[in-house]
């Protein structure tokens, strides 16, 4: 099914094309921040993000049916990122503040986390590995184009919702591991290339330390605004 040959790698973490693939990201993340007060970005911004989400998913679903490698156990949206890529969707679309508040905690979290340690078994150009990256780094893009594009805000009510309901999408992809033999957010075991979860102990128990970790990088990223707030009071 996942033949291996030119474009197929066991190694890419850190590896070369990784690390310039995550400069890449990096830049991106520049160039979003230092224009975006820019006209082109206020207009269009928005736009681009949600067509570049929209395709990458259309994009995925066309190529795994056409190399015949679609399968229930592998391509639902129960995977913490595409679920995060639907509500980016969503919330670029209404710019629903709610949806923004719940993604952008497990939005950040997850892609930035698959970046750094994809489970990944292509290296470029194979189309999987340009999809793999060009989608989180819409996710983030998508998320961050919320903070300092549209200067939405998150509150330590939004943690503890986001919190919430990626337990409730945990718990469905639980269920769907247990019914058709996936891993689905990787509750039923651990990614084969290298990631956090190697340092979390063997299962079940690296899923109790992944609340643990989740919920303290959720206060972290709700610190930013903490600290914003703090000295918007004090001035």
């Amino acid at each position: 099914m996942f033949e291996r040959g030119a474009y197929t790698s066991d190694s890419l973490f850190l590896s070369p094309v990784h690390i310039a693939t995550l400069i890449i990201f990096i830049i991106l993340l520049l160039l979003l921040f230092s224009f975006r007060k820019s006209p082109f970005i206020t207009k269009f911004g928005r736009l681009i993000l949600f067509t570049t989400l929209v395709l990458s998913e259309i994009s995925i679903i066309k190529w795994s049916i056409s190399v015949g490698i679609w399968d229930i156990r592998f391509n639902l949206p129960l995977q913490l990122c595409t679920i995060s890529l639907y509500m980016c969707i969503v919330m670029l679309f209404t710019k629903w503040r709610t949806i923004f508040e719940v993604v952008y905690f497990f939005g950040l979290a997850g892609a930035l986390q698959a970046l750094i340690t994809p489970d990944l078994f292509y290296t470029f150009p194979h189309f999987r590995f340009l999809h793999f990256f060009i989608a989180h780094f819409a996710i983030i893009l998508s998320i961050l184009y919320m903070v300092w594009v549209e200067e939405a805000i998150i509150t330590l009510k939004s943690v503890f919702k986001s919190f919430f309901v990626l337990n409730i999408f945990a718990f469905i992809a639980f269920v769907t591991n247990i019914a058709t033999g996936a891993n689905y957010m990787f509750l039923a075991r651990k990614p084969q290339n290298p990631s956090i979860l190697d340092a979390l102990g063997p299962y079940p128990w690296y899923i109790l330390s992944l609340e643990v970790i989740a919920f303290i990088m959720f206060l972290l990223l709700y610190l930013p605004f903490l600290l914003k707030d703090k000295r918007f009071k004090r001035d």
